[in-house]
């Protein structure tokens, strides 16, 4: 019988909201490396589909949705004041208003994502406004107003959350195998001089989900490996990115934020239908979707020397992900007629028979080329290493474990992001879940093996320059 470690005790209520593919995973990682009273569990969801489910392990369930007119009262209804945590895994609810009344309580908290109220993905029409550098600059807005006080811990699932570790821990190897290995910088400022110092220009963070079920995608469903939900959510963001100082080029489409850290532009056009070249392990080069993320903009803004739009150093940094190939047909077929399919379907570990979620990120532009460094995670493995989640969902699931250990033992810090979090500590408590966790160098180049029979507008003098990544 494994014995798992016990990370800490947590006082009072447990709340989880939401309990969708993320939450069903993260529930028994709770159970395995916590202490607590299990008869204040309460998870808060409008569906009542997982209700026997949860009365079998004895967890409160309040079946309903969280909304502007009610967070504050469903929620204060269940926790007490400095005691318990917020485990927040829902759609459209207000990750920053959760985040703030939390906090008032003396709440522990954490989130995968800066989450809206329901309808502002689709319904606010300044596209400008729709980003996840808006939705971002709230969140830190409120961590300058209010600085310190009991941890909340922003976007910690596997990306936005994991990944940022992984670029630092991506660092030290590069900075191992070129000969002058370094130890893990005290600051950000320090962190950032090391990115500089290696030469890197950017970081893709490169996934490709290989995962698939003997059944084959019928039309009119979305078929997804996590939230779909979700992610048509963020596919219908505008494409989004990190801007680095390297970059000499601007898209015709591309715009600055005037306002805020100023590390990201935005394009004006979906991220689901944006495609960029990019590497991975198993399939070597491979299209991606230039979906927003959080992430793109933290780990730019994180790893910049200077301020505002014209920095000493800055790293370019976006989402390239090839989900699972029935994820990539729904898109299309949504993209395609124009309407979001009504039948939705995540692939749960059970009708899984293959894949790995190949899911890292990509550091370029130095001496040795490009880094992949990541998780190679199998639907085989996750089955051996956690119950109620497929290899997507545990890379997620995992993370939010990580930072609710984390949070636990930094309980003062405030409103943080993963990029300023103990990666170490993070991924000692995340890698058991994780599978292979490796690091692969390629001499694989946005130019490589381009189709020259057909004129592009790229940049040959700098194969590393977004030009030649973004596809035509």
């Amino acid at each position: 019988m494994t014995t798992y470690p016990c990370y800490g005790r947590i006082d009072g209520p447990i709340v989880m909201i939401g309990f969708g593919s993320i939450g069903r995973g993260t529930l028994p990682l709770i159970e395995r490396h916590f202490e607590y009273d299990p008869h204040r569990v309460t998870v808060v969801d409008p569906a009542q589909t997982d209700r026997t489910f949860l009365a079998q392990r004895g967890i409160g369930h309040v079946q309903t949705a969280i909304t502007p007119d009610n967070y504050r009262e469903v929620l204060g209804a269940l926790f007490e004041r400095g005691r318990g945590f917020c485990v927040n895994l829902s759609v459209d609810t207000s990750s920053l208003d959760i985040m703030k009344f939390c906090r008032e309580m003396g709440v522990p908290y954490i989130d995968t994502v800066v989450e809206p109220w329901a309808g502002y993905y689709f319904e606010t029409t300044d596209n400008a406004q729709r980003t996840n550098y808006a939705l971002r600059e709230m969140v830190r807005a409120e961590k300058r107003a209010n600085p310190g006080g009991t941890t909340a811990v922003s976007c910690c699932g596997a990306n936005p959350g994991m990944v940022s570790w992984f670029v630092k821990e991506a660092l030290l190897v590069l900075a191992r195998d070129l000969g002058d290995p370094v130890a893990p910088p005290e600051t950000r400022e320090g962190w950032a001089r090391l990115m500089q110092s290696l030469g890197v220009k950017g970081v893709h963070i490169a996934e490709r989900d290989t995962q698939k079920s003997v059944t084959h995608k019928p039309i009119g469903t979305f078929v997804n490996t996590w939230s779909v939900e979700g992610f048509v959510a963020e596919g219908f963001q505008p494409a989004e990115l990190g801007w680095g100082t390297h970059e000499t080029w601007f898209p015709e489409n591309g715009h600055r934020h005037e306002t805020g850290c100023q590390a990201g532009i935005w394009i004006e056009r979906p991220g689901a239908i944006t495609r960029v070249h990019s590497w991975c392990p198993t399939p070597g080069p491979q299209y991606g979707f230039l979906v927003t993320h959080n992430e793109a903009i933290s780990i730019s803004d994180y790893f910049t020397l200077g301020e505002g739009a014209a920095p000493s150093y800055r790293p370019t940094c976006h989402y390239a992900y090839h989900p699972c190939d029935d994820a990539v047909l729904s898109l299309h077929e949504t993209f395609g007629s124009g309407t979001i399919q009504a039948d939705q379907k995540i692939l749960d570990e059970n009708e899984i028979v293959d894949g790995i979620d190949e899911l890292g990120v990509l550091l370029y532009g130095h001496a040795k080329n490009a880094l992949w460094f990541g998780s190679r995670l199998s639907i085989q493995e996750t089955r051996a290493l956690a119950p109620f989640q497929n290899a997507t969902g545990l890379q997620v699931s995992s993370a939010v474990l990580a930072g609710m250990v984390w949070a636990l033992e930094n309980p003062e810090a405030g409103i943080v992001e993963t990029d300023e979090m103990d990666h170490a500590r993070c991924l000692e408590v995340q890698r058991p879940y994780l599978g292979p966790v490796e690091a692969h160098y390629t001499d694989w180049t946005p130019l490589t093996n381009r189709w020259s029979q057909f004129a592009e507008d790229i940049d040959e003098s700098d194969p590393w320059q977004f030009r030649n990544v973004l596809a035509s």
